[in-house]
């Protein structure tokens, strides 16, 4: 049993492409999708027309739910380029996503957490705005009532995979459109992959376990940044050119 994990796509519909056809290169037939498809700078409305034909178990991350949960005027910096280029289709389908699914009663996906569609699941931050791995009893906490073996993750855009004592998996590709972003909340900090390349991960089932395969792909960055740029958001262009926040 071999599938892919996809995340974080955040409109950035060049590197979905890519993505899309390092996956058919492989062989692969089955994707899942675990959230944030659309918001950001990009493109996406032709991000989405390129989802919806892959009929892909999907979960609604935070910044989907944030393109239909409030009016256009308190949406955020993201999701106002998205919203005006979704259809009253792409819109639908959004509110059609679950928070929570299970995949062929093997991995449990979720957005974030569980609990929570904006709470990174093993990642914390220090006051100077670093990700650290959380402690491993933290970890599991939020993993208690999962009876899936493998339990799939997105939200922090960092390609992360943390066994649990219990053998369980916890596994989150990275992001495919974003990789890096900052915020001030809690307090400020970055989250950034170090290059631009579109990331997502293989999940095979193995004698051993599922075994994870996490992937970068090249694709035509520098386009991406320049629709970025149009926008005038100078964070997105510097994590689109070179994987880092300036």
């Amino acid at each position: 049993m071999i599938f892919a994990a996809i995340a974080d796509i955040h409109g950035n519909h060049l590197a979905l492409e890519a993505v899309l056809e390092d996956i058919r290169r492989q062989g692969i037939s089955e994707i899942v999708n675990l959230g944030d498809s659309f918001s950001g700078p990009l493109k996406a409305g032709e991000t989405a027309d390129l989802l919806l034909p892959l009929d892909a178990l999907t979960v609604r991350g935070n910044h989907d739910r944030a393109l239909v949960d409030r009016p256009y005027d308190e949406m955020g910096d993201w999701e106002q380029p998205a919203f005006r280029q979704l259809s009253a289709a792409h819109l639908d389908w959004i509110r059609s996503m679950p928070f929570s699914a299970v995949y062929r009663e093997e991995a449990y996906l979720c957005h974030a957490t569980p609990r929570d569609d904006n709470t990174y699941w093993m990642e914390t931050l220090s006051p100077g705005g670093i990700f650290h791995l959380k402690a491993l009893e933290e970890i599991e906490a939020l993993a208690s009532g999962i009876e899936q073996p493998l339990i799939l993750c997105g939200h922090s855009h960092i390609a992360r995979a943390v066994q649990l004592s219990d053998g369980r998996l916890i596994v989150n590709p990275g992001s495919v459109g974003c990789p890096g972003f900052d915020y001030d909340q809690p307090f400020y900090h970055k989250a950034q992959q170090g290059t631009p390349f579109a990331a997502y991960a293989v999940l095979e089932k193995t004698g051993r376990g599922w075994q994870p395969a996490f992937r970068q792909v090249r694709y035509d960055n520098v386009a991406a940044a320049d629709l970025a740029a149009a926008h005038g958001m100078a964070d997105w262009v510097s994590a689109l050119s070179g994987g880092w926040i300036a």
